[in-house]
């Protein structure tokens, strides 16, 4: 729940209207990131790769739940808004499935790069909202991203697994 001092005003006031703006936010791109990650998980030839895209979806779909429970934390209403960042990463995976679907030791390289594009905008935002949640004793909000963040690392380093042992040295070929 939002802290408030003695005269009932929530000190840093702007700030935590800057992390409800980013919760929004990032609720938004996650639901949209379900979609985008079918269709990388389709278009994807490597079975490892199809894999993570899967696994990813899932851990997605629970990272969701973590936001509504993160917006309930502080007596709100889980709603996100249209993540515009999000939308860009994923209409640029999908210029990547069209322009490489000829060529699959190269479109599941370039998949994960994209797919890294989406986790590092992701952790970037975790990361500030762990920060931000912590910076106003929002204990309970800043586990659950944490949670949420290191997932997203986790997400990295495989798809960096998968490119440097797969999907690069097929592609070089």
């Amino acid at each position: 729940m939002a802290k408030k001092n003695k005269d009932g005003e929530m000190p840093n006031a702007h700030l935590h209207e800057l992390f409800v703006d980013e919760l929004k936010d990032i609720l938004g791109a996650e639901k949209q990131l379900l979609k985008g990650l079918k269709k990388l998980a389709d278009g994807a030839h490597s079975d490892s790769l199809k894999e993570a895209f899967k696994t990813h979806y899932k851990q997605t779909e629970g990272q969701i739940e973590r936001l509504k429970a993160v917006f309930s934390s502080l007596d709100m209403t889980a709603r996100g808004k249209k993540c515009k960042a999000m939308e860009g990463l994923l209409n640029e995976a999908d210029e990547i499935l069209e322009e490489f679907q000829d060529s699959p030791e190269v479109l599941d390289a370039a998949l994960i790069a994209a797919a890294q594009k989406v986790e590092h905008y992701e952790i970037a935002t975790y990361g500030c909202l762990v920060t931000y949640a912590k910076l106003m004793e929002h204990s309970e909000a800043e586990e659950l991203l944490a949670a949420t963040l290191a997932e997203e690392k986790d997400t990295d380093v495989l798809l960096t697994e998968i490119a440097m042992s797969e999907a690069n040295v097929g592609a070089a070929k």
